[in-house]
C-alpha cells in the first residue's frame, strides 16, 4: 500500500474538524484522504480527485468503510473548481491537499513504464484519456526537441548527449521499453563512484512531465483551488522536484503579497524527518508549502 508523505504535518496545517469539507486533489490510493476523514470524524467530508482510473478503484476499496463521507471523482484536480461548483460547495472548502508525487501503484506497474526498475513499456500516462505516450515522444521527436524537453523538465545537463544517443538508437529499431531507454541513458550519463540517483532519473522525469503536462496542471490546479477555499481554508501542496516547487512558491508568494487574500503558513518548505525518510525513502525530496485564506 502506498505510504502518504508528511501526513501529520498536513493535518497540523489544515486542522480538520467534524463538519468540515476537504479536497484531496491527488487521491492516489487514498492515504491523505483517509487521514483527513479520520481527523474530521464523524461528519467531515473529503472530495478526492484522480484522473487515474486504477488509482480511484484502489482508493475506493480502501475508503469503503467511510461511506458517503468519501466522495471520489474520476477527474483531474485541475477541474476541482467546476466539480465543487456542481456540488454547491464553492467557497465552503476548509482545506486542500495536493501531493504531486507518483504513487507506489503507478511506479510498480510495469505496463505504465514510470520506473526503469520495473521495466515495461514506455507509456507514462497518468490517465488513459491522454493520447501521447513517452514512447511516441522518444521515437517521434526531433533531436533538438528531445534535448529541449530533457533539459527543461529534467534539468539534465547532458541533455544533448542523451537526445543524440536516443536518436541513434532508434535508427536501428524503435525504443519500446523503459529498461531499454534507461540503458541508453546510462551509457551516455557516466557518473563516477556509486550512484546517488540512477543516471536515467532526470530523463524519465522529463518525459513523464511532458506526457502528462504536469507543470501546466500544477498552475491550473493552484488557481482552481484558490477560488473554492472558504475563509480560514488552508491550501497545502507537496512537491517532489524543484520545477513544481518553484511554481508553488511563486504562486503562494503572489497570493500573500500586497492586498492578497492569503497568509503564508510556511516561510520555508516543511521536509520529512529522518524517521520518515528511513521508513519511506521517496519522502526525502518532499517539500510541503501552505497558505491560508484570510477571514477565518
Amino acid at each position: 500500500m502506498h505510504t502518504p508523505v508528511l501526513v501529520d504535518e498536513v493535518l497540523k496545517l489544515i486542522k480538520p474538524s467534524s463538519g468540515g469539507v476537504y479536497v484531496d486533489g491527488t487521491l492516489g490510493e487514498g492515504g491523505h484522504t483517509a487521514a483527513l476523514l479520520d481527523a474530521s470524524a464523524p461528519d467531515g467530508i473529503v472530495i478526492g480527485f484522480d484522473w487515474d482510473d486504477r488509482a480511484v478503484d484502489a482508493a475506493a476499496l480502501r475508503l469503503r468503510p467511510y461511506g458517503e463521507r468519501a466522495r471520489l471523482v474520476r477527474r483531474s484536480y485541475t477541474e476541482m473548481a467546476s466539480v465543487v461548483k456542481e456540488m454547491g460547495l464553492t467557497g465552503r472548502i476548509n482545506g486542500i491537499i495536493l501531493d504531486l508525487g507518483l504513487s507506489s501503484l503507478q511506479l510498480a506497474d510495469p505496463e505504465r513504464g514510470f520506473s526503469f526498475q520495473t521495466g515495461g513499456m514506455l507509456d507514462m500516462r497518468m490517465s488513459r484519456t491522454l493520447t501521447q505516450t513517452a514512447e511516441a515522444l522518444v521515437n517521434g521527436l526531433s533531436e533538438p526537441d528531445l534535448a529541449e524537453i530533457i533539459y527543461r523538465y529534467g534539468e539534465e545537463r547532458h541533455s544533448r548527449r542523451v537526445a543524440k544517443a536516443i536518436v541513434n538508437a532508434r535508427k536501428r529499431a524503435p525504443i519500446r521499453s523503459a529498461e531499454e531507454l534507461a540503458d541508453i541513458v546510462v551509457r551516455v550519463v557516466r557518473q563516477k563512484g556509486k550512484w546517488r540517483i540512477h543516471p536515467a532519473t532526470k530523463t524519465f522525469q522529463a518525459l513523464r512531465i511532458a506526457v502528462n503536462h504536469e507543470l501546466e496542471n500544477v498552475e491550473q490546479g493552484l488557481a482552481a483551488g484558490r477560488d473554492i477555499l472558504a475563509p480560514g481554508g488552508v491550501f497545502t501542496v507537496i512537491a517532489f522536484h524543484s520545477l513544481e516547487d518553484r511554481i508553488v512558491k511563486r504562486a503562494f508568494k503572489a497570493w500573500t503579497s500586497g492586498e492578497g487574500n492569503f497568509s503564508l503558513l510556511t516561510k520555508k518548505p516543511i521536509t520529512s524527518n529522518e524517521e520518515e525518510v528511513f521508513r519511506n525513502p521517496r519522502s526525502r525530496s518532499a517539500r510541503l508549502r501552505a497558505v491560508v485564506r484570510k477571514g477565518g
